[in-house]
């Protein structure tokens, strides 16, 4: 299923940018279009913290958990076009854990929203503190953005890194340090 009311849109949109939508090659795009923005936006319709609270566990570990090299895809809200790259998302628990898979979970909720970068580093930091309540949470995302690329300033090869920590990778240089050393 998809939204047909986007579809109609998009259809606009192929008259407007000079194209002919009743063409073989363009019959079913305003379809298509409209069922990759479902998925591209199918953040809005999930509880990130809901997700984590799912797979908490009472334990006694206190040492980092990190999940690097998380692929991330988001649309930048300013263009809607895509940027990717990979998430490092590290915690120290303090009496609870959450399964593994839900760390990547979280990085695909809020990805798949129109984003920035800046926000989606904050976001993921804040559900992870404000739900586990662990000593600290690190998160560094490492992004190419196709608005910089293909269009703007037009740098192929330029990346975007952003970063956020709280709790003891805020007040501990050496336990931020240990977390940056393990994700380069």
């Amino acid at each position: 299923m998809y939204n047909t009311k986007l579809a109609q849109n998009i259809k606009s949109v192929l008259k407007e940018i000079g194209e002919d939508p009743n063409r073989e090659g363009l019959l079913k795009t305003p379809e298509r279009v409209a069922k990759s923005m479902d998925f591209l936006t199918n953040g809005y319709d999930l509880d990130p913290s809901e997700i984590l609270t799912k797979a908490m566990f009472k334990e006694e570990y206190s040492q980092m958990v990190l999940v690097k090299d998380i692929e991330l895809y988001s649309l930048c809200e300013h263009h809607m076009l895509p940027f990717f790259g990979k998430a490092h998302v590290a915690y120290i628990p303090n009496g609870h854990i959450v399964g593994l898979s839900k760390i990547p979970r979280i990085v695909d909720v809020f990805s798949r929203r129109l984003q920035v970068q800046e926000r989606l580093t904050d976001l993921i930091k804040d559900c992870l503190q404000d739900t586990l309540n662990p000593k600290g949470v690190a998160v560094v995302i490492e992004a190419q953005h196709l608005c910089m690329q293909m269009r703007g300033v037009q740098k192929q090869h330029s990346s975007t890194t952003t970063s956020a920590f709280s709790g003891l990778f805020l007040s501990d240089e050496k336990t931020r340090g240990e977390f940056m050393t393990l994700i380069t």
